[in-house]
């Protein structure tokens, strides 16, 4: 059985840092500016021999329960809650803040056991402020630097005294654990390309959800899970990190993706919300569906279809959910009008899956589940080589290629070589010279043929093998 610990301390302490050395990967933001984590965030950690469930936190800081620093209080109130051991995090370098010594006594008063880890041990004068962290009554400081993994054996041996042998060293469940997010291939290769594929709906699903800053994201995955397990409010950009939460739908697990508000390029000047937005692009490449929340109320700005783009030409399903719905005054006529929209500035994913929702009240959740499944389900689809060149001949015989420099192109078969985007390819003669407006017309034939709308399709040309090439010419 594993043990989980919550990292507690004020803001800039270096929680995060802590987190990242523990887990293996830097998951979570870290930047010198304090307060970047506002949400929790929970992942498999290691320390040595011990493997636990580490929770990252927003730092402590004294604030009314409305502000925006009291509900990331509440969140980290939340942490200790569920924690069974607690890392509070003191500054060594900068020295015992007033802060500290409020906190805790919070921290005591939880009743868990507490290990108090002096961090920045590494900088020049910290002895002193490592001396000065045995005046918060939490036992002996370990000294520790989590930038450059210094001390950490003094940690583990700390841990084990804290919890104890027995419940450090009982039977560990298994846990998988998360795939890091790096770079994705986009489609799987296809083994047997005359084989059909059954849909395997018990398998797990990654989505991630994005959107313009203010869009209701957030509120959306706490209103699809019932909890209020992300921070929310009426103010812009509150979340800064990806946050990833296990769900389960219908008996289907699924881990849902939190991400930072995306704004225009040329808006984006500070570090952090540049470090944001590239975590957010992170989590769109190890998605497998992504749900674009576009608000309702000034739906289509370029910066939406700019997200929308890039989430296709990554081979991501695209999903669209029009939140605050219970704000539309004429909810018949706008979603013609949405709808219509949808299909004229997003002609690259014809049948777009295009659901009103309102996060707030939680109106159109299942039908937004319903429409994630059924992109997913079309993401997936394999079609047989068989099927394909049938449906090609009746192409061919329909609307030939056009004549290139007055040659006609000739194109021999197709082909599905990958899944998740469904990919193609197409054997033909002299593909350079194949206009892009019959591929897109083999393209859009195909999803209609097919029923494949609303996903990414790639057709790759490729020129059939000469027999004789390579061969010197006989002379007669």
């Amino acid at each position: 059985m594993t043990f989980k610990v919550a990292i507690i301390g004020r803001p800039n302490v270096g929680k995060s840092t802590l987190f990242n050395r523990l887990v293996g990967k830097k998951l979570a933001l870290v930047d010198d500016t304090p307060g970047v984590t506002r949400d929790r965030r929970v992942h498999a950690a290691k320390l040595y021999d011990l493997h636990f469930d580490v929770i990252d936190t927003a730092g402590f800081e004294t604030a009314a329960p409305a502000t925006l620093q009291g509900r990331m209080r509440a969140q980290t109130e939340i942490a200790i809650q569920e924690a069974d051991l607690i890392f509070f995090v003191v500054d060594s370098k900068s020295g015992l803040m007033p802060d500290d010594k409020a906190f805790a006594d919070i921290v005591r008063r939880a009743g868990k056991p507490v290990v108090l880890v002096a961090n920045k041990s590494e900088a020049r004068g910290s002895q002193g402020g490592m001396l000065e962290a045995w005046e918060v009554g939490l036992g002996e400081p370990i000294p520790i630097s989590a930038e450059h993994g210094q001390g950490l054996p003094d940690l583990r041996d700390a841990v084990v005294d804290a919890l104890g042998h027995a419940r450090v060293f009982g039977e560990d469940e298994e846990d998988e654990d998360e795939i890091a997010v790096t770079e994705v291939l986009v489609g799987e290769d296809i083994a047997d390309p005359d084989a059909e594929h059954e849909y395997d709906d018990t398998k797990p699903m990654r989505i991630a959800v994005v959107g313009r800053p203010n869009a209701g994201k957030s509120t959306l995955i706490n209103a699809l899970i019932d909890e209020e397990r992300l921070l929310t409010g009426p103010e812009a950009g509150i979340t800064r990190d990806s946050i990833s939460v296990d769900w389960e739908w219908r008996g289907r697990l699924i881990k849902l993706f939190d991400t930072a508000g995306m704004r225009r390029k040329a808006r984006v000047q500070e570090k952090l919300e540049k470090l944001s937005v590239a975590d957010g692009l992170r989590a769109i490449r190890f998605a497998e569906v992504v749900v674009v929340v576009f608000d309702a109320t000034i739906p289509f700005e370029k910066q939406d279809l700019q997200i929308a783009d890039l989430i296709i030409r990554e081979g991501r399903a695209l999903v669209i959910a029009f939140n605050k719905w219970d704000m539309i005054e004429n909810p018949q006529e706008t979603l013609a009008e949405l709808r219509e929209k949808t299909t004229r500035l997003l002609p690259q994913v014809r049948g777009l899956q295009a659901v009103p929702i309102s996060a707030e009240t939680g109106r159109g959740l299942d039908k937004l589940m319903d429409a994630v499944l059924k992109t997913h389900k079309v993401w997936n689809s394999r079609i047989s080589t068989g099927r394909l060149n049938r449906w090609l001949e009746g192409i061919l015989a329909h609307h030939p290629p056009p004549a290139v420099a007055g040659r006609r192109l000739k194109i021999k078969y197709i082909t599905q070589a990958k899944t998740r985007p469904p990919g193609f390819v197409l054997s033909c003669t002299r593909p350079d010279s194949m206009p892009q407006s019959y591929v897109r017309y083999l393209v859009n034939s195909l999803r209609e043929s097919f029923d494949m709308p609303g996903v990414p399709i790639r057709m790759a040309l490729r020129a059939s093998e000469n027999p004789f090439a390579g061969r010197a010419k006989k002379r007669s």
